[in-house]
């Protein structure tokens, strides 16, 4: 309900300005080999996708709210280009599926960011890559008194302000490896952070 409310305005407050350069950012140097199959987690209006349309990849777009996922088909379809209506806690794929999985703004946004984060891992293949842009607390510091104070009124929006990377990761950390964790905007509230999950 909530993300039918943002759909017709979402791009303009999370797909242009200082957004849609850090996006950009965080496509430049990724290893996207051809043939990949790629999925992204959560595609949104599918902003994200201006950055892989012309690799010879196939890939798998999916999303919860069947309005964003109609504003990402009419904007970047294309015949290597597949979008489902699908629970990103749930995914209804096959175990290690992917080569890479790119899940920019859904750790923070979905009920249980772990069993997400799980599910992520589940489908990626062995040695393939997990790619998250997302808005995290700082690592072992608790929320400042205002944030505190405005994680509920936030919530209502649909997303979360609170949430530590570190703890979402913790159940997993033999599973995967930490590649990169970088800031990506706003003065590192929100990150880059690149995992390789690690070869059985």
């Amino acid at each position: 309900m909530i993300y039918r409310l943002w759909a017709p305005f979402y791009d303009y407050l999370f797909n242009s300005g200082p957004f849609i350069m850090a996006r950009k950012k965080i496509f430049e140097n990724l290893d996207i080999k051809p043939r990949s199959n790629i999925l992204f987690v959560g595609v949104g209006t599918g902003a994200d996708l201006q950055f892989i349309m012309d690799k010879d990849i196939s890939v798998d777009a999916i999303d919860l709210s069947p309005e964003m996922l109609d504003k990402a088909r009419n904007n970047y379809d294309a015949t290597n280009f597949t979008f489902t209506e699908m629970d990103a806690q749930v995914l209804a794929f096959s175990r290690e599926s992917f080569d890479m999985v790119i899940a920019n703004l859904i750790l923070s946004v979905v009920p249980d960011p772990i069993q997400c984060f799980q599910e992520m891992i589940r489908v990626t293949g062995s040695g393939g890559c997990i790619v998250i842009f997302d808005k995290f607390a700082p690592p072992s510091r608790e929320l400042p008194v205002i944030k505190k104070i405005l994680r509920p009124v936030v919530a209502i929006m649909g997303t979360d302000i609170g949430r530590h990377f570190e703890q979402i990761v913790k159940p997993y950390e033999n599973h995967i490896r930490v590649e990169e964790d970088e800031p990506a905007l706003f003065n590192g509230m929100y990150r880059k952070i690149i995992l390789r999950k690690i070869q059985a």
